[in-house]
């Protein structure tokens, strides 16, 4: 068999998705807070996932690396079956950065330890080839000179940069973002996103649970829109803030959209 035979490429439209969830259900003790989840990514594919408060987005990503597990269902991420549990949990978490709204970094690690950490913990790298990698990846978020500071001594928009730098640290295959800039200042916003733009410009898989409809517009190939743990609509950009389908999108989007005027 000639070499042009071989699998499809990861951006043909019948490729197996890097992310796929099926029926997926969640409770947290009475409450379900994730109500038939059926959703496919593939790879390359960036996808924004917004909603009012309290729908769901957020456990919806935690779930994509489990930290949160879910009741029923199947979360199938490159390959592998989450849902089975154990080791898989492991190889999967190698293979998907997590940038969280609070930036989680370790306090009394350097920048450039809290970089270096994982890659010498998970991946078994070598001091040296650690701190080439995270200097890379600092350069890469455009603050190598902070690589020798401390959290505490940076702006929140820079914190956040070095948590970008820490997930990428692990070359992972597909990056989750939580709110990247929800708490941050106005003026450190652009900061954040102009960083994530330039990553998806590199074809990076990204799931992001964000307000920023600006961002949503440039970057996103698809937008989610969650209600009360479910689904409502899915769509291109343009589609989803030019005719969305439900009153629901629609409140969300006269909400938000006035808000972000505002500003």
């Amino acid at each position: 068999m000639t070499d042009t035979m071989q699998s499809p490429s990861p951006s043909a439209p019948d490729a197996e998705p890097i992310i796929r969830m099926e029926a997926v259900d969640k409770w947290f003790g009475q409450f379900q807070v994730l109500t038939g989840i059926n959703l496919n990514v593939r790879a390359g594919e960036r996808i924004v996932v917004c909603g009012p408060s309290g729908s769901g987005k957020s456990t919806l990503i935690r779930c994509i690396n489990r930290l949160e597990t879910v009741q029923s269902g199947r979360i199938v991420v490159n390959g592998i079956d989450l849902t089975a549990g154990g080791k898989n949990v492991d190889s999967v978490r190698q293979e998907v950065g997590m940038v969280f709204q609070q930036f989680n970094l370790f306090p009394h690690l350097t920048v450039l330890q809290n970089c270096m950490l994982a890659p010498m913990r998970s991946r078994g790298l070598s001091r040296d080839e650690a701190e080439t990698i995270a200097m890379k990846y600092l350069q890469r978020v455009r603050i190598p000179e902070q690589a020798h500071k401390y959290p505490s001594q940076l702006s929140g928009g820079q914190q956040q940069r070095v948590a970008i730098a820490r997930a990428l640290c692990m070359t992972p295959k597909i990056m989750l973002f939580d709110e990247p800039t929800s708490a941050l200042d106005p003026e450190m916003v652009k900061e954040v996103l102009d960083t994530m733009v330039s990553l998806a410009e590199e074809g990076m898989t990204m799931l992001c649970v964000t307000h920023e409809m600006g961002f949503a517009r440039s970057v996103a190939d698809r937008v989610i829109f969650m209600a009360e743990g479910k689904i409502i609509e899915e769509a291109p950009p343009q589609q989803f803030f030019s005719h969305p389908q439900h009153e629901t999108t629609r409140n969300f989007l006269g909400q938000i959209l006035n808000s972000q005027h505002a500003h």
